[in-house]
């Protein structure tokens, strides 16, 4: 089946719709592009996609062209109408309009292991990546479409971290595998996107159990992040500097350092000696 291009601006003013900033509602309308979002993310015949945020079905075709099946969640109830238009061609695919974030994607998705494809705002990234492997039916490979700074600070290396990028990469390997300028969405952004791919691991890098303390205190040190860690962590639980002092010689770590120069392996250790320290002393 040849795709003709979706009327994007004619479809808006036909239902009288205007795209929701909040929302981060940016249509894109290059065809170029959309083909290219598919066939980075890998998408076979073999495979179900969860595509979240549907908008006016542009991706949401090609998508059920080289999937076996597609599940479409638009949470804006304004497009429900339009999507079922544009869609009716395609039986492989299911409308949901709810928030990805409070739904449980083992309700639609039949087996751990399906691809998600997205266009989001930057700012849900790290919590819709926790959210969806929470679920008990998980995704293998996540294709975020996000802005390019973003995109290009969650693939940062060790030195250069961000509590973004962090709180990705404990759960999979991110990589940029497509810059998509501006004017290649309707209506066009102020900055260029990228798509992110980030390959799921079975496990994150820092044992689940330690999670909690590990984004606890990674949020700490990275409020005062032009200071050393030592000074940094002070405020977190009443350590004060003394005892961020003991937490981080417990874990092998100069209190001299800051921030965005430990590795996950050292903050997995700064995490494991912080849960010790708390249990011996509630004893």
């Amino acid at each position: 089946m040849t795709l003709a291009p979706l009327p994007v601006p004619s479809l808006l003013k036909d239902y009288g719709l205007r795209p929701n900033k909040k929302l981060g509602q940016n249509f894109l309308v290059d065809d170029t592009y959309l083909q290219r979002i598919v066939e980075a993310a890998g998408v076979g015949r073999e495979d179900e996609v969860l595509e979240i945020g549907a908008g006016l079905g542009s991706l949401t075709r090609y998508l059920a062209l080289a999937a076996g099946r597609v599940c479409a969640v638009e949470m804006d109830s304004r497009f429900t109408s339009v999507l079922g238009k544009v869609l009716k061609d395609f039986p492989n695919v299911t409308l949901v309009n709810d928030d990805i974030m409070k739904m449980d994607p083992g309700g639609w998705m039949r087996a751990s292991g399906y691809l998600v494809v997205a266009n989001i705002p930057y700012y849900i990234t790290s919590a819709l990546i926790r959210h969806l492997l929470a679920a008990r039916v998980k995704p293998k490979r996540l294709a975020l479409t996000i802005q390019k700074e973003v995109a290009q600070r969650i693939c940062a290396k060790v030195g250069d971290l961000s509590l973004l990028a962090l709180s990705v990469q404990v759960f999979g390997q991110p990589r940029v595998a497509l810059n998509i300028p501006a004017g290649s969405f309707y209506p066009a952004p102020k900055v260029d996107s990228a798509l992110l791919l980030i390959e799921l691991l079975d496990q994150p890098l820092i044992p689940q159990e330690h999670l909690a303390e590990f984004f606890s205190l990674a949020r700490a040190a990275f409020s005062h992040k032009r200071k050393m860690l030592h000074n940094a962590l002070a405020g977190y639980a009443g350590l004060g500097v003394e005892g961020s002092a003991r937490l981080l010689e417990a874990a092998d770590i100069d209190p001299q350092r800051r921030a965005q120069t430990l590795s996950l392996g050292e903050w997995g250790k700064l995490a494991a000696a912080s849960l010790q320290l708390k249990a011996l002393n509630s004893k």
